[in-house]
Parts: C-alpha cells; sequence; structure tokens
C-alpha cells in the first residue's frame, strides 16, 4: 500500500484520535488538543482533519447514541482505522531512528 504523508495537525488529530479510543469526537479531540499542545484549536480545524483522515482511510466514524446533556443528539465517534495505526508506527519509528541518530542532546534554551 502506498504511504500517505500527515502534515502535523493531522498527526496530532490521528494521534488524539487513538488516545481517546472509540471516545472521539470534536469537542474533546479539540478540548485534548488545546491541553496536550497549548496550540488555539478551533472545532472547524479538528473537523476538516477529521474529514480529511477518514478520506485517507486512517479513521472510520460513526454515529453514537443521543445523549441528554446534548439535548437528545447523536455525537459522530471516530477510531483509528488498521491503516492509521500502521501509519503512526511508521511515522513513530522515522521519529526515534532521527532522534537516536542524534550525535548530541539538543541544548534549549530558555
Amino acid at each position: 500500500m502506498k504511504r500517505t504523508y500527515l502534515g502535523e495537525f493531522e498527526e496530532i488529530v490521528l494521534l488524539t484520535v487513538a488516545v481517546l479510543d472509540g471516545q472521539a469526537y470534536g469537542v474533546v479531540l479539540m478540548h485534548e488538543i488545546i491541553e496536550q499542545t497549548g496550540r488555539s484549536v478551533r472545532l472547524n480545524q479538528v473537523h476538516s482533519a477529521l474529514q480529511r483522515l477518514e478520506e485517507k482511510g486512517m479513521v472510520n466514524s460513526e454515529m453514537g447514541e443521543p445523549t441528554n446533556e446534548r439535548g437528545g443528539r447523536r455525537k459522530r465517534l471516530f477510531s483509528v482505522t488498521a491503516y492509521g495505526h500502521r501509519t503512526l508506527q511508521e511515522i513513530q519509528e522515522v521519529r526515534v531512528s532521527f532522534w537516536s541518530r542524534l550525535t548530541s542532546p539538543l541544548k534549549l534554551s530558555v
């Protein structure tokens, strides 16, 4: 299968869907990404990334059950596909390889 490359934000969204393991939907994803990255993120950005990831075959979605806190409305829940998991593994392997090849630790100035 041909490798599909992800942008940084798509990678973060895909990782967050994986971390939330079956409980991932737009608002929760947005809050988790903001909390973990400190980035300013809008819901429409998360939805756009989810749509692209679904088109690439890396996530699936299904409608959840209606909930009282949403006035009886249903949530679209996202989960990572096998292809999405393989892609995340490949990304991790590439990053670990580069980090392990650094000859000296990064010195960050404060």
